[in-house]
């Protein structure tokens, strides 16, 4: 992988960091997510108008970004490729979420009759359900392994399913400690997840 003679000294920090990314390192995937996170997050937020939607599309997009890497060609700089993912993570986001929020009443078409919208159904099929479970008990597993603190946060925000302020309220934390650290648990869940895969490859 050839650096672009053009980038800026910034760009080329990134490039480094990426090459040590791609061979495992852990810290450089952390310097990456510690550099960029803000100003995805900002990006995100005036896309998608929501604080904690803007907070867990941010972690995807590190998540998607860091699982691509091998992808990504220096012919431009890190942080362009890293944008454009965070941008086609919003608009899929957004377009699933019009689809999920569409009425299914008064759909008209253009001759102004009423449209027969197909609900796909939500209910999972035996195998289904038992595929969900079995990963679900796998997630559990990996969720022991973190720090107790991570462990409890991630355990109230996505199998309790509180919101970040009754998180804080059950805690007596600060609203900002409770985001930022559940931001942290999700990247430390998201390296022991990826290594697992890798592990039973």
């Amino acid at each position: 992988m050839e650096i672009n003679a053009n980038f800026t000294e910034n760009a080329k920090n990134d490039f480094h960091l990426v090459v040590r990314a791609r061979e495992g390192d852990q810290k450089a995937y952390a310097d990456l997510m510690q550099r960029y996170k803000d100003s995805i997050y900002f990006m995100v937020l005036k896309m998608v108008n929501n604080r904690e939607d803007a907070m867990d599309l941010t972690v995807e997009t590190f998540a998607k970004a860091f699982e691509k890497l091998d992808k990504y060609q220096p012919e431009f700089a890190f942080s362009t490729w890293l944008f454009r993912v965070a941008t086609n993570n919003c608009i899929d986001f957004i377009r699933k979420k019009k689809l999920n929020t569409m009425s299914i009443h008064g759909m008209t078409n253009d001759d102004g009759e009423e449209k027969q919208l197909e609900i796909k159904s939500d209910v999972l099929n035996p195998e289904e359900s038992s595929i969900k479970k079995q990963q679900t008990q796998e997630l559990r597993l990996l969720i022991e392994s973190l720090p107790s603190r991570y462990r409890n946060l991630i355990t109230l925000r996505y199998f309790d399913e509180l919101s970040y302020e009754e998180i804080a309220l059950q805690l007596d934390l600060p609203l900002g400690t409770v985001k930022a650290q559940l931001f942290r648990a999700r990247f430390l869940l998201g390296n022991i997840i990826n290594r697992v895969k890798r592990d039973d490859i």
